[in-house]
């Protein structure tokens, strides 16, 4: 049975998609999806934006982090903002120490249900917390569309509250990053957490995942801990013992070493190190040419918020002036951004009438709008276990990019992942 999806999707434009929404059907094989302009595309733009007068009536809200723990999910929670106004978006950040202030997490999310206008609450990232906030708010106002992207919580406490769950897929990635550190030369995968990561199901299935692709290409496979930020070390602690013993890593897996870690904090001290020390980064856990970069290469990138192709340019100069040619990865849009923004505008669409909420071309239409051009692949979740395949549960990823590596572009889109990983666990 094939479990990859390939779609290619046009911006505002129908996919050649065949969706699997029944337990019975678990074939969800597909092309990539791929998000580009057309006059179609401006023409329906231009209907949305007709459409925005009407819009006064209804708001929609977004839950992010803030910008210490999570820039580009709110950055793009202020670009949909920016193009809809005030009137008709609410922002609201949950707190950084999530995990210890949970109740205030809920409160933050179950308050925006308070505003009579409200019609779709977007938390990204869905922290825990989010899964009882979706709870109380359907208990109130079932109106409300309720949806989450990159859920922490395990998808069967979340999925029966969540009216979408949207999450990059951890499944896929953790082949096809392995399989991009092999294609790089790269002979040993390290992977850095702590212990409420490697809790959750996701993580701890892709790690599952990349165990066996390493063994698959031949790879050694390590794992390291790492301080986790949210506890009384705080980010500065976490980031100063990432810098303090990247070095200890690469000396002890060799310059051939390839560095995963799944917290956006670990990320720019990582970098960072890993251009001074030697060793390869392919992406981030969420990745982004944003991501722990601008800090990491002593950019100031504020003059070109959205503007995606600046940003890599300037990034792919620094990583190529420090020595950085053809060991370092991203995506070419911030997958935080294009989530926050690309979610929101599938809920205003399907407020309008424009989607259907579990339609996965329409979603691919909705995150088109904030990464023209971007190649993108995404599937139905489906259960390890039980071969389920979710109907409300989405799983994406975009195109890897090497910085300065001739072709730059890794085709991981393209790649069929063997159906032996989606059961994985």
């Amino acid at each position: 049975m094939k479990r990859s999806l390939k779609v290619v999707t046009t911006v505002l434009m129908s996919l050649m998609l065949i969706s699997c929404s029944s337990e019975d059907n678990t074939d969800v094989s597909q092309p990539a999806w791929e998000a580009e302009k057309s006059d179609e595309n401006k023409m329906q733009e231009k209907s949305y934006e007709k459409k925005e007068e009407d819009s006064q009536g209804f708001r929609i809200g977004i839950v992010t982090g803030s910008y210490s723990q999570s820039e580009d999910d709110r950055r793009g929670a202020e670009a949909f903002k920016n193009k809809y106004g005030d009137d008709n978006v609410t922002l609201a950040i949950y707190p950084d120490n999530f995990t210890e202030e949970t109740d205030t997490t809920v409160n933050t999310i179950v308050n925006m249900a308070d505003d009579p206008k409200m019609k779709a609450i977007i938390v990204n990232q869905a922290v825990d917390g989010t899964a009882e906030a979706f709870k109380k708010i359907h208990e109130t106002r079932p109106d409300i569309l309720c949806i989450a992207g990159e859920a922490y919580e395990d998808f069967a406490d979340i999925a029966p509250y969540a009216d979408l769950v949207v999450n990059y897929d951890f499944v896929s990635r953790g082949y096809l990053m392995i399989r991009t550190a092999h294609e790089l030369g790269c002979d040993t995968f390290v992977h850095i957490s702590f212990d409420r990561h490697l809790s959750y199901e996701s993580v701890a299935r892709q790690i599952a995942v990349m165990k066996t692709a390493c063994e698959e290409f031949g790879m050694t496979f390590a794992m390291e801990e790492a301080p986790d930020p949210t506890t009384d070390v705080g980010v500065p602690g976490a980031q100063a013992y990432i810098l303090e013993n990247v070095p200890k890593w690469v000396e002890k897996y060799g310059q051939k070493s390839a560095y995963f870690c799944t917290n956006d904090a670990h990320t720019e001290p990582l970098i960072k190190k890993l251009l001074e020390c030697g060793g390869y980064f392919i992406e981030a856990d969420l990745p982004s040419p944003l991501m722990g970069y601008p800090g990491a290469l002593d950019l100031d990138v504020t003059g070109a918020t959205g503007d995606f192709d600046n940003i890599l340019s300037q990034v792919e100069n620094a990583i190529v002036e420090k020595g950085g040619s053809g060991r370092f990865g991203t995506w070419k849009y911030s997958y935080g951004y294009t989530v926050s923004a690309g979610l929101a505008q599938h809920a205003r669409n399907v407020i309008l009438g424009e989607s259907d909420l579990t339609n996965i071309e329409d979603l691919a239409k909705a995150y088109g709008v904030f990464s023209p051009g971007a190649e993108w692949n995404g599937s139905n979740y489906i259960d390890a276990g039980s071969g389920k395949v979710s109907d409300n549960i989405f799983l994406i990823y975009q195109d890897t990019y090497i910085f300065d590596k001739p072709g730059y572009y890794m085709g991981a889109t393209k790649v069929e992942v063997p159906d032996v990983y989606f059961t994985i666990k």
